[in-house]
Parts: C-alpha cells; structure tokens; sequence
C-alpha cells in the first residue's frame, strides 16, 4: 500500500537515510569491530549489543527506502478556511462534551499521544475539507461513532519539525 506523503517527508526520510548510511552505519561497524577486539566472543556482550545496534540500523535504512519506493506524492489542495494537512483544529465531542485539539498530518508523521493525526484516520477522514462550525461524524467501525463540531482552525506551516515515525 502507498504511504501518503509530502515532498517535506520525502525530504526528511532521504535525510535519515543519508545520515544513517554516512554516520550511523561507520559509527556501528566501528563499534562491532572495537567489541570483536576484546577477545572470546562467546561471552562478550559488547560484541552481540554492538551487532544488534547495527542490525537495527541497516533495518532502520531498508524501511525507509521500501517507504519511498511505495510513497504517493501529495499537497494540500484545501482552501484556507477548510480543514487541511497541517492545520490545528480544535473539536467539540458532543457525546463527552470536551474540547481536543489536534494537528492534522500524513500518516508517516502521526502519533496521537502528541495530538498528531493522521489524514486516513477516522477523525482525519471526518473532518478533512470541512469548515468551523461544521458538524461530522466520526465513523469509527459499523457499529460505532460520534459526532464532533468544528470550533476552530490555524493554518500551520510544514516546517519539518515533526518526527518520522518509527516501527
């Protein structure tokens, strides 16, 4: 399946992999060679916990690449008053009467423990190219999902800052 993407993300993930193949990946192979020095490797931890911080680099650096490979080019075609990628929304959730504040991103980026959410999830479905005082429903499954009112909506720009996410 085609991870939805920015230019900004593709930018970001070929600067990951450049500096895990430059820096990471020297920084590893010295760090397994130095280990392998101290003798017996049967019984050298250092040895095994240097291999495995490689391993999980060079798996790090083929995730990425199959990511790009896959990617599908997008941009924000929303007008400015419509919910968009990168934009700050605040929501009213009737059934629980509380207001969250989220920040609409590409799925690459999302991480709800920090308000970040994805553009192909339920809520980011439901409110994509809608306008404040707009009531959605959030379609959760068949069987459940609640409504929620849009109160208000900043505009952010991509600066780059949020994280990649990890697997």
């Amino acid at each position: 399946m085609a991870e939805k993407m920015t230019e900004q993300d593709i930018k970001k993930i070929k600067e990951e992999i450049e500096y895990r193949k430059l820096v990471v990946r020297k920084e590893a192979i010295e760090a397994v060679k130095e280990a392998r020095a101290q003798g017996d490797l049967s019984e050298n931890f250092e040895y095994y916990a240097a291999k495995r911080d490689k391993n999980r680099n060079e798996s790090r650096i083929r995730y990425l690449e199959r990511i790009l490979n896959n990617a599908q080019v997008i941009e924000d075609t929303t007008a400015e008053d419509e919910v968009g990628l990168y934009t700050q929304v605040e929501l009213f959730l009737e059934d629980t009467k509380e207001i969250m504040s989220i920040k609409l991103v590409t799925s690459i980026r999302g991480n709800s423990l920090e308000g970040r959410i994805s553009i192909d999830s339920p809520i980011g479905k439901a409110i994509l190219g809608h306008k404040v005082g707009e009531r959605v429903y959030v379609k959760v499954s068949d069987d459940f999902g609640y409504y929620a009112q849009i109160k208000s909506i900043t505009k952010l720009e991509d600066d780059g800052t949020d994280d990649i996410r990890s697997y």
